[in-house]
């Protein structure tokens, strides 16, 4: 089975993109999205057109246009549950667990610590809730997939030294975190793919971060 994670940072601009024509070139047999930026209506509407796949969406109800997850799946899940089950955390759409005959699924968008960090101290509290709610690994392998907003080790930001403690994603609190959830049992699947390989996944644009690398 072929899983793939992708933040798409709005599912309503990125379907008028190259958007089904990349999924129909992976040969996804599920894929999990992250910062779909649209009430649950407006992103089942986008996806209509992933012909052959059961979809599923998790949209705030905090702030319209924020955050919001999706899964999207050729084989129908056994059973598919939203949030974490914790009011505080549960009004931004962030989680959505898909149970498959052997599996489970877990799509996840960590909240980011924000401006000044001015979030961390919730971002925190919010990855101490997801790693203590029930872990499903007893009964059958569990998957967790998405963005987790932090870089975990040196090799996975550039400029490391400048950023650590000061910029969102990569202070020790967000690094101990990730470490925890990995200590409960998962593997860092890239990491153990490729221990070394140094390659990002986020510039920031309006510091033109890419172009700076």
């Amino acid at each position: 089975m072929r899983l793939v994670s992708w933040n798409v940072n709005g599912i309503r601009a990125i379907i008028k993109k190259e958007f089904l024509a990349s999924v129909k070139a992976m040969d996804v047999d599920v894929l999990c999205l992250q910062e779909t930026k649209a009430a649950a209506d407006e992103a089942a509407d986008a996806l209509t057109a992933m012909e052959g796949y059961h979809v599923y969406v998790n949209s705030s109800d905090a702030r319209k246009g924020y955050s919001g997850t999706a899964i999207i799946s050729k084989e129908e899940p056994l059973n598919v549950t939203y949030d974490i089950g914790l009011e505080e955390h549960d009004r931004e759409g962030r989680v959505i667990t898909a149970e498959f005959m052997t599996f489970f699924l877990v799509t996840v968008y960590t909240p980011n610590s924000g401006d000044m960090l001015a979030r961390l101290d919730y971002r925190q509290q919010w990855m101490l809730s997801l790693i203590r709610i029930s872990t499903t690994a007893k009964k059958k392998t569990s998957n967790r997939c998405g963005d987790f907003n932090v870089a975990h080790a040196e090799i996975d930001i550039a400029r490391a030294k400048e950023n650590y403690n000061k910029s969102a994603g990569y202070t020790q609190r967000e690094i101990d975190g990730f470490t925890r959830l990995l200590d409960t049992g998962f593997t860092d699947t890239f990491r153990y793919l490729h221990p070394t390989e140094v390659k990002y996944t986020y510039w920031n644009y309006v510091t033109s971060g890419r172009k700076k690398i």
